[in-house]
């Protein structure tokens, strides 16, 4: 009869089988992983690939593209001179002649205009596409694109005409619904004129400073051109570009060199200037509304502007810019000496009061001399008698005439 007990040895093997099975079904799931990650990794790398395959594909075509625009033939710049429908045009070319030409398919038909510039294909003639309006060079170099840093502040005895720059430029522009629901038209345009140096063109910085309107600035003797009608020309361009910037404001400085008093012409400029002068007026309240543009004009010679040019609708309001009383010099060298190393024995007052007659950029140079002289004796700080020196070297640089009337009278 045969035992039938286990064999201690065979239970040994099997546990060992069982260790050796599992041990290498852990090192099967682990390779696994391992396997399963991998996987993971090149999908990720596939799809990068497959992203850089198609943006370096895109950028191919890109390429290929402006390869051909660069190999295809330039366009001929023309002018639209008339519309007959939607898909024919008569055209004028750069070289004189007047074609009817097809339209392309890609342009619509309210860009088609009378007057505005396009491009013809050389074979042809057909027109591709329409230009926007250009303007002269000069126009643009005339728009500021630097804010100026003076500010208000900086102007000193100025308080009444400052209120009254900023209700006639900086209001309508700021809050129109004032002057809608009192019922009145904004002011157009503002003249300022006084003797020089009394801060006519400061307070326009300061203008151009405060407002976030689209700034002109022009001399006006850069409206003064050689040749007959191109001085119209520029100033019909700069309103057409304040028209489409508005709200815009247009400084003219020195208006009195295009705004001169009309006599009979003499000489061939002398007409320009007038010619220059009647666009000008045209612009500033012709038959076309002017829209949301504000004019600032700055002269010291009022005397010998144009009446027409004074009327209101032009300039409504007219501001004189007179020199300084006491009162004003006194702010002035307070703002001219804010930054000054002064002695504690300097009285302002009495400079002020012995600057009599004296402007704005007077004063200025008094401060400035005030400093030189301190320098020149290696001192920091500044003195009354340097202020003495000053006045006497700033008064006896020059003897300012008095101005005659001349109304009437041009000068080139």
């Amino acid at each position: 009869m045969g035992d039938s007990g286990c064999d201690p040895t065979d239970l040994q093997n099997n546990e060992d089988l069982c260790k050796c099975l599992l041990e290498r079904i852990s090192n099967l799931e682990n390779r696994n992983l391992e396997l399963r990650e991998r996987m993971r990794q090149m999908e990720s790398e596939k799809r990068y690939v497959e992203t850089q395959k198609i943006r370096y594909e895109r950028e191919m075509r890109k390429l290929r593209s402006e390869i051909e625009q660069l190999r295809s033939p330039p366009l001929v710049v023309g002018e639209i001179i008339d519309v007959i429908d939607n898909n024919r045009v008569i055209v004028r070319s750069s070289a004189g002649p007047r074609f009817l030409v097809r339209v392309s398919q890609f342009i619509e038909p309210k860009d088609l205009k009378a007057g505005s510039r396009c491009t013809l294909n050389q074979q042809s003639l057909a027109l591709i596409e329409v230009l926007p309006q250009n303007y002269d060079p000069q126009v643009y170099g005339m728009e500021l694109e630097e804010r100026p840093d003076a500010v208000y502040s900086d102007i000193g005895g100025l308080e009444n005409e400052i209120r009254e720059v900023k209700e006639a430029v900086e209001l309508p522009l700021t809050r129109p619904e004032l002057f809608e629901k009192v019922g009145i038209t904004p002011p157009k345009g503002v003249l300022l004129y006084g003797p020089p140096g009394t801060g006519k063109t400061l307070l326009a910085r300061a203008v151009a400073h405060e407002t976030n309107a689209y700034f002109l600035r022009v001399v006006g003797s850069e409206l003064v051109q050689k040749y007959i009608g191109e001085g119209a020309r520029l100033v019909r361009e700069l309103f057409e570009l304040a028209k489409d910037k508005a709200p815009t404001i247009i400084f003219i400085d020195e208006i009195d060199a295009v705004g001169a008093h009309r006599t009979e012409s003499i000489t061939s400029g002398d007409r320009e200037v007038q010619r220059t002068l009647m666009q000008l007026l045209a612009g500033m309240d012709g038959f076309d509304a002017r829209g949301d543009v504000k004019i600032i004009g700055a002269t010291n010679r009022i005397d010998i502007l144009d009446p027409a040019l004074l009327r209101p609708g032009r300039f409504d309001r007219i501001i004189e810019i007179p020199l300084p009383d006491l009162e004003g010099r006194l702010s002035i060298l307070k703002i001219h000496t804010k930054g000054m190393n002064l002695s504690s024995e300097i009285d302002l007052r009495a400079v002020a009061r012995d600057t009599e007659g004296r402007n704005g950029a007077d004063l200025h140079a008094i401060c400035m001399e005030a400093g030189m002289f301190a320098i020149r004796d290696e001192r920091t700080e500044i003195t009354q008698e340097d202020f003495v020196r000053a006045m006497q070297k700033v008064s006896n640089g020059f003897v300012r005439p008095t101005l005659k009337n001349t109304f009437g009278e041009m000068f080139a």
